[in-house]
């Protein structure tokens, strides 16, 4: 055993000793004693814990791998992730003004990823132990909504009639305004027989809609979220932002940004959850790369009353990016994966648009794409952090982008 003094904490929320070595579940300022497996911390004793250190609210939070910072204060975890979108900027040589923080509360996460599996006395389900294909089972999650913890028994269930011992179900489940929205992978092929059983147990346990391996096996009612004045029934396993309050949060910002523009352009606009609600005061087209996300946004448009025209486009935008002289628009939200949109910001650098929403995932693709438009001319005015994955690494990002 080694003693180890934490100087910081790393993108994936791992303490950092000098070597580098990663230390999981540490803060900065701690002396631990540990032993050195290549650059990973094991069997890590705290010596000296840090002020920020917090009893985790969570009782599974030792074993399960859902979460990994609950062991800090939400202050300290506030200006963690503000500082990882500072110091990504900072390395593209941009300094900028923060807004405060939007973090969304605890138990208020509307979808997850669940693991299941059959054991010799029945079956289990949770998450996943940390750097583990381990189940842990979270019957006091503090993350899930409350609406989506009967998913956990449900996902049991499943794997009983279609999980073999090997191997895990993966079950998506999301919560929707007629309950639970379920897409399972990784369990047994269907056939006649097993198609109808599970048929039966989607109506008998009540599921809005459940959906193996991309084939939907019943829908008792549209699982259908809101966006704005729509409803829009998503595509089985399609994104959707984490909590309502992260998705109001971004929406609150990207409205700000937008303001009065007649025209927007929404590019990676998934079902509509920037479009729809713009669409009250703006006409809107929507273009994103999944044919059956814009089929469900145009769907939900056509049947809400009061909004302007929405027009949608399926176009892959890494491969084939809206060019700058098609960018007659007033304003533009880009929301895209963790990739960021290389291709498509060069595009808006050269383009006369006069604001953009730039929506992230990812603070180091963000800062990238920054950069690009800050050459091309355009001023980051502000950006928002939100925080809908509480206690965990991931953080989102929104940027209001202007031309000089």
């Amino acid at each position: 055993m080694t003693e180890f003094v934490i100087t910081r904490l790393g993108h994936q929320g791992d303490g950092v000793a000098d070597g580098p070595f990663f230390a999981p579940l540490t803060l900065p300022g701690e002396t631990i004693e540990a032993t050195a497996d290549g650059t990973t911390l094991r069997d890590i004793r705290v010596l000296t814990p840090s002020e920020n250190r917090v009893k985790a609210p969570c009782r599974h939070f030792k074993s399960c791998g859902g979460c990994g910072l609950q062991h800090a204060s939400d202050a300290f975890l506030a200006d963690w992730k503000v500082d990882v979108v500072r110091q990504a900027l900072a390395a593209q040589g941009i300094v900028i003004d923060f807004r405060p923080i939007e973090t969304s509360p605890p138990q208020s996460r509307r979808r997850a990823t669940i693991s299941a599996r059959r054991t010799k006395k029945g079956a289990m389900a949770g998450f996943h132990q940390r750097a583990s294909d381990v189940i842990v089972e979270i019957p006091d999650c503090q993350v899930l909504h409350p609406d989506l913890m009967p998913a956990l028994e449900i996902a049991k269930d499943l794997a009983m009639i279609g999980a073999s011992r090997k191997g895990a179900l993966s079950v998506t489940a999301t919560l929707s305004a007629e309950g639970l929205d379920l897409a399972v992978v990784g369990g047994k092929p269907l056939d006649g027989p097993f198609q109808a059983e599970l048929g039966l147990l989607a109506q008998r346990l009540g599921i809005a809609r459940l959906t193996w391996d991309d084939e939907v096996i019943a829908t008792l009612a549209p699982p259908w979220q809101a966006f704005g004045a729509a409803k829009v029934t998503p595509p089985p396993g399609a994104f959707l932002q984490a909590t309502a309050h992260g998705e109001a949060a971004l929406l609150r910002a990207v409205r700000e940004i937008i303001g009065e523009a007649p025209r927007v352009v929404d590019l990676f606009a998934g079902c509509g959850t920037f479009s729809l609600p713009l669409a009250e005061k703006a006409e809107v087209h929507a273009v994103e790369g999944l044919r059956a996300m814009m089929k469900a946004l145009d769907q939900g448009w056509r049947q809400a009353k009061g909004l302007k025209r929405v027009t949608t486009e399926t176009r892959d935008l890494f491969r084939n990016p809206i060019i700058a002289s098609d960018l007659r628009y007033d304003a533009v939200v880009i929301d895209p994966p963790r990739a960021g949109a290389e291709a498509q910001t060069i595009e808006l650098a050269r383009s006369d648009v006069p604001d953009i929403a730039f929506v992230s995932c990812n603070p180091v693709t963000f800062a990238r794409d920054a950069a690009t438009l800050i050459r091309g001319d355009y001023a980051l005015e502000w950006v928002q952090v939100v925080d809908q994955f509480r206690w965990s690494s991931h953080i989102e990002v929104v940027g209001k982008f202007s031309r000089r």
